[in-house]
């Protein structure tokens, strides 16, 4: 896998996993790349384990051979790593290990989340993110020769009307009123011995809501992302350009910009 190859994988993981984290995707992208040779190694071929991540994951666990840096000096070690299904679950994990910390740090890596790919660079290295003491350099290289710090740009504001912001804000406001509501009712239901059948009814009708809300952010294509539709239906990407989501003309844009919808070339 080439070095092209790789972003044009990871790109679209990492930039919809940055609108809910708040971590910028220039990181994740060179995280990845750096940890996992970008794409290459035997880890990831094996397990979709892209940052080198120890324990157990969705898909169990896999012993490899690992250099850590112990008093400056490298050392080779045997390590049980965490093996995922598919890229995407890698990434959500890496970030909920960013935002959730440790089990003796919640915080551990706070000064990480909400800022521009260089400062998250240090500063999850300075957090002791990984042992090699020229890990925050070789982060932000690779973000510098690769210009990844273009995927932290979405500019929302500029393509969006007033108007169009406030439907979203409403319908995500709503959103997630009813799910919390829900994850309570599941939680209810699951530890009370009594009423669950009229829980369950609770349950159902909340799920209802929820689905019908969910099916209103659906939307024909909006002014901004109709140069990525064009982009993605000529390069034979797109079948339905109409009924997407937001997010998903807003994914087609990113990509878009980046060069990556190019008739002729798969990704």
């Amino acid at each position: 896998m080439t070095e092209a190859e790789f972003i044009a994988r990871i790109v679209p993981y990492a930039v919809a996993d940055m609108q809910q984290s708040h971590i910028a995707a220039s990181l994740t992208i060179a995280q990845a790349a750096l940890e996992s040779g970008w794409g290459n190694s035997g880890l990831t071929a094996k397990a979709n384990n892209l940052f080198g991540i120890k324990g157990k994951g969705p898909a169990g666990s896999l012993p490899f051979r690992t250099t850590e840096y112990r008093n400056g000096q490298p050392v080779q070690v045997l390590a049980e790593f965490r093996a995922y299904h598919n890229w995407g679950e890698s990434v959500e994990d890496h970030s909920e290990l960013i935002t959730g910390g440790v089990s003796w740090n919640k915080e551990l890596y706070n000064k990480a989340i909400g800022v521009d790919g260089k400062t998250a660079a240090r500063e999850i290295a300075a957090a002791g993110y990984a042992t090699d003491p020229g890990y925050a350099a070789k982060l932000i290289q690779i973000m510098d020769a690769y210009r990844l710090y273009q995927y932290d740009e979405v500019k929302e504001d500029e393509e969006m009307s007033a108007e169009d912001k406030q439907k979203l804000a409403e319908l995500e406001k709503e959103l997630q009123a009813l799910r919390t509501l829900l994850a309570e009712l599941k939680a209810s239901r699951d530890t009370l011995k009594t009423g669950v059948q009229e829980q369950g009814q609770t349950i159902k009708g909340v799920a209802e809501r929820l689905a019908v809300i969910e099916s209103r952010t659906v939307m024909n294509v909006p002014a901004w992302a109709e140069p990525a539709v064009r982009a993605a239906e000529a390069a034979g990407l797109l079948d339905t350009p109409s009924g997407g989501s937001y997010d998903f003309y807003r994914m087609l844009t990113v990509l878009n910009r980046a060069g990556l919808l190019v008739t002729g070339k798969g990704v």
